[in-house]
């Protein structure tokens, strides 16, 4: 069978000619040539990269900086400069100290009309209230072009016109409570908005003292009644952020004037949480809001922001302090008042560091001393029970 199979390759060869002896050279480079392994040469794609392709950005990249650079000049209108602003603020709010400047000094230059100006608060106002997140940093820009804008038409300068924007959206206050879903969500977007002018806006007085508008004060309080008047789940939510937002600020205010809002307010709240069909979790967050408030709005006085802290003005100067024990195993701290003698017998005790010559060696016996103190160590559960034992025994001893 091994036979068949070897000639089967035989039969199937065509018949030739025997090759003459100038075929025989040729014959025999082929057939080392066979010999060799063969290499197989991929074909060559052509790339579709142009060196005169546009310049690649990453998704979310804005090349607001490079445009910026160039000047306004690449900007053919007020409207888009300053929506890209807006967008390249919102993406990076980081550069908004190092930029601000040279915006406003660039819209000092463009921003000469009334009708430029009220253009400029539109489109601040439209992405303060649109944008998520977008709120305080929509109020710090607002605060800044405010002092540092130079025009001032007849019309009003711009925080008069921005306030004259606000107010717009603030006499509809009752209709978009208690309007529909996409209503309601663009009146809470002003809602926020609104607490964070309150917070951010400065207002220059004639001596130089910084004060926030008391306009917007007022329009807080009335805006949180409108949200309590229809007390739905998303305006009850609404309420919450804002109070969260500017409530220790308005409860400040409101005390200083001898004004019990604040007080009226949580007592809508606990009234909403007795009488209103909302969800728990909504009721759940109104109380944590009252808490919160009980608690000075999460602010801890602190003693030490005008004078130095010490055990006399400050009831915590202690809190960090370890914790030691006698030998009679009663614990006690630096506000004990012996502490000192109780410290200094606890030095002088003879087993508290391993008995030395002056050259360093070692008296005790023999073996190292950092092992044997190691291995003296009480197992930590035994070191835990111990310690509530002598703390027991002090509590008993004081009772």
């Amino acid at each position: 069978m091994s036979d068949s199979f070897d000639r089967a390759p035989e039969q199937t060869r065509p018949q030739k000619a025997p090759p003459s002896s100038q075929d025989k050279i040729p014959q025999q480079n082929s057939e080392s040539a066979m010999a060799k392994p063969q290499v197989v040469v991929a074909p060559v794609l052509m790339s579709k990269l142009s060196a005169n392709a546009p310049e690649f950005y990453p998704s979310g990249y804005s090349n607001y900086t490079e445009s910026y650079e160039d000047g306004c000049e690449d900007y053919p209108t007020l409207s888009e400069y300053v929506q890209d602003f807006l967008n390249h603020l919102t993406e990076q709010p980081g550069s908004f100290e190092t930029e601000i400047e040279q915006f406003a000094e660039t819209l000092n230059g463009w921003v000469t009309t009334d009708d430029a100006l009220q253009e400029l608060v539109e489109l601040i106002y439209q992405q303060a209230t649109s944008i998520p997140n977008f709120s305080y940093m929509g109020a710090r820009l607002c605060n800044y072009l405010s002092h540092h804008l130079t025009i001032s038409p007849q019309s009003g300068n711009f925080r008069q016109l921005l306030l004259k924007r606000c107010r717009t959206e603030y006499e509809v206050k009752d209709q978009a409570a208690k309007g529909d879903e996409v209503t309601r969500k663009r009146f809470h977007a002003f809602v926020l908005f609104l607490g964070e002018l309150y917070l951010n806006l400065e207002i220059k007085g004639t001596n130089g003292q910084v004060t926030r508008a008391d306009i917007l004060q007022v329009g807080l309080r009335e805006l949180l009644n409108a949200l309590f008047s229809n007390p739905m789940d998303d305006n009850l939510i609404c309420a919450v952020k804002l109070l969260k937002l500017t409530g220790s600020v308005l409860e400040d205010t409101w005390k200083e004037k001898g004004k019990t809002d604040m007080e009226e307010v949580i007592q809508r709240i606990e009234n909403v949480v007795l009488d209103a069909n909302c969800s728990r979790d909504v009721k759940q967050m109104l109380l944590k809001l009252v808490e919160l408030r009980s608690s000075n709005w999460g602010r801890v006085h602190a003693t030490s922001t005008y004078r130095e802290a010490t055990p006399e003005n400050d009831p915590n100067y202690f809190m960090n302090e370890p914790t030691f024990y006698t030998s009679d195993g009663v614990p006690f701290t630096a506000a004990d008042p012996d502490y000192q003698e109780k410290y200094q017998e606890l030095l002088e005790r003879e087993d508290f560091f391993p008995d030395y010559e002056e050259n360093g060696t070692d008296l005790s016996g023999a073996g190292d001393p950092y092992l044997d103190d190691i291995d003296d160590e009480m197992d930590p559960e035994i070191e835990e029970a111990y310690e509530k034992f002598c703390l027991e025994s002090e509590r008993k001893r004081k009772q």
